[in-house]
């Protein structure tokens, strides 16, 4: 397959390698000159993990699990769902899942994808260790707390090519999933932090039209299977017939169904489809003290944004300290846009949507379709300038340089 999940990108690479060990990548990246990249499970809707050279394609670096002093150790390729089926199978769990359990735990991580939740860091705020293998086939390995770490962790695939992580684990927990509806905008303008905080991770689903926000997904963590939840949200109502995805059918289960943490976190079942399959996604990230006015914002283009949109996903992550990391320095939310694949009319709404959150400092998601310079990037990460440093002291001779990471100012 030469094309990402979507089929929206179709890779320019003159080569695509397979790997599956680490000993594989180690001689890829020694025998060959150029640009090379990694490839994971290929969810980035532009040409981030794109090259002109050779991409390590990383989908079957996957399992080899082993525990050590509360973190597991797992291959870059292996996707989130299978990590964290492997994990409750061992009584332990993950703070967080993103909404997708197709992902990747490498192309995850170093992308600062996030699930949810005022008090849950994207998933990269897991990471205890990265190894990774340079641009001349050396091993590295670079811990928390070590200088560079907070460089690296959110790290783009901008300074070689990570083969495994460790991952902070917790015991295992079980969660409900619940949906409100009726919300209105002024009551959730007006309270957001009560709508947000309302479980363990929260996710509103929006078309921006209308005096109804849409949808609250409420993800609840149990202390026990009937532990109650409130039968109300704001001005909206626990609604059990709810479909928050409307004809979607791979969702995980709702309904208040009492099940175990990697059967809720996520939206959408591993064994199904992810998301609605022919798509096309961009996500900015702003400061949770400005999230009301950024999303009263947004709402005065609804008429343009709606009869382009799937679905919108308004979603909240706790501050980190990761230097990439959408959430660096500030507690945030993230307001997603699934569109229809109509590249021209998303690639004109986009801008009118970057100009409404500019006064915000609104931060793109790495993997997805957005048009900020990178001037406009290098004004919302403050260290941006100082994690392209350490890239080039990793990767000297510039072989995981791509257009992509030049046009944002990565590299």
């Amino acid at each position: 397959m030469t094309r990402n999940w979507a089929g929206t990108h179709d890779y320019a690479a003159a080569h695509i390698i397979s790997t599956s060990t680490e000993a594989e990548v180690r001689r890829v990246l020694a025998a060959t000159t150029g640009p090379v990249h990694a490839l994971g499970t290929r969810h980035s809707f532009t040409d981030l993990p794109d090259t002109t050279g050779t991409l390590l394609d990383l989908s079957g670096l996957s399992g080899d699990f082993s525990l050590s002093a509360g973190a597991v150790r797992v291959a870059a390729g292996t996707r989130y769902g299978v990590l964290a089926s492997w994990l409750d199978e061992q009584g332990l769990a993950l703070h967080n899942l993103g909404s997708l359990p197709h992902i990747s735990v490498a192309g995850a991580t170093a992308t600062g994808t996030h699930g949810s939740g005022d008090g849950n860091g994207v998933l990269t705020t897991a990471v205890r260790s990265i190894r990774f293998i340079t641009f001349d086939g050396d091993v590295r390995e670079v811990r928390r707390g070590e200088p560079e770490f907070a460089a690296l962790a959110v790290g783009v695939g901008a300074f070689g090519v990570v083969v495994s992580l460790e991952l902070e684990t917790q015991a295992n927990y079980r969660m409900r999933q619940d949906i409100y509806t009726g919300v209105s905008w002024g009551a959730a303008l007006d309270a957001l932090d009560d709508l947000t905080g309302a479980g363990y991770s929260v996710s509103v689903f929006t078309r921006w039209l209308g005096k109804s926000i849409g949808a609250v997904w409420v993800k609840t963590r149990l202390a026990t299977d009937g532990d109650p939840v409130a039968g109300a949200l704001l001005d909206g109502v626990l609604d059990a017939e709810a479909a928050p995805l409307g004809e979607l059918a791979d969702v995980t289960e709702i309904g208040g169904v009492p099940g175990p943490w990697m059967l809720r976190l996520p939206h959408f079942r591993l064994d199904g489809t992810p998301s609605f399959g022919d798509e096309i996604q961009s996500e900015y990230f702003v400061a949770r003290e400005d999230a009301a006015a950024a999303l009263a914002a947004v709402r005065e283009l609804g008429p343009l944004i709606e009869p382009l949109l799937f679905v919108s996903e308004l979603r909240t992550m706790s501050a980190d300290e990761l230097w990439l990391s959408p959430a660096f320095g500030r507690d945030s939310l993230a307001i997603h846009f699934t569109w229809r694949n109509e590249p021209r009319a998303v690639h004109e709404v986009l801008p009118k949507i970057e100009a409404a959150l500019a006064p915000f400092g609104a931060r793109p998601h790495w993997g997805k379709l957005h048009g900020l310079t990178r001037a406009d990037v290098e004004r919302v990460h403050p260290r941006l300038a100082d994690a392209r440093a350490v890239f080039q002291r990793y990767d000297p001779e510039e072989r995981f340089v791509n257009d992509h990471l030049v046009r944002v100012g990565v590299r």
